[in-house]
C-alpha cells in the first residue's frame, strides 16, 4: 500500500510540474470570469452554463451546416 502511495506521489508531482503553465493560465480565467460576475459566484456558473448552452447550439448549427453542404456536395474534404 505504501509503495502504491509512493508510486501516486511521483505521477502527481510530475504532472503537476507539467501542467503549471497550463493551471496559471486557467487560474487567471477563473479569476476573470469571477471578478466580471462581481465576485458572486452563483452569477459566474450561471453565466458560464449559458456561455457554455450558446457555444453547444453554435457548434449543432455548424455540424448540420456542414453535414447538409456534404450531402449537396458543396464541401470538398482535403485529399491531401
Amino acid at each position: 500500500m505504501c509503495r502504491r502511495r509512493s508510486q501516486w506521489n511521483k505521477v502527481m508531482s510530475f504532472s503537476s510540474q507539467s501542467n503549471t503553465a497550463e493551471d496559471d493560465g486557467l487560474e487567471a480565467a477563473v479569476d476573470q470570469a469571477i471578478a466580471a460576475c462581481g465576485g458572486d459566484m452563483r452569477s459566474t456558473i450561471r453565466a458560464l452554463i449559458v456561455a457554455n448552452e450558446y457555444l453547444e447550439s453554435e457548434v449543432s448549427e455548424l455540424m448540420k451546416a456542414v453535414s447538409h453542404a456534404y450531402t449537396r456536395s458543396r464541401f470538398h474534404t482535403y485529399s491531401g
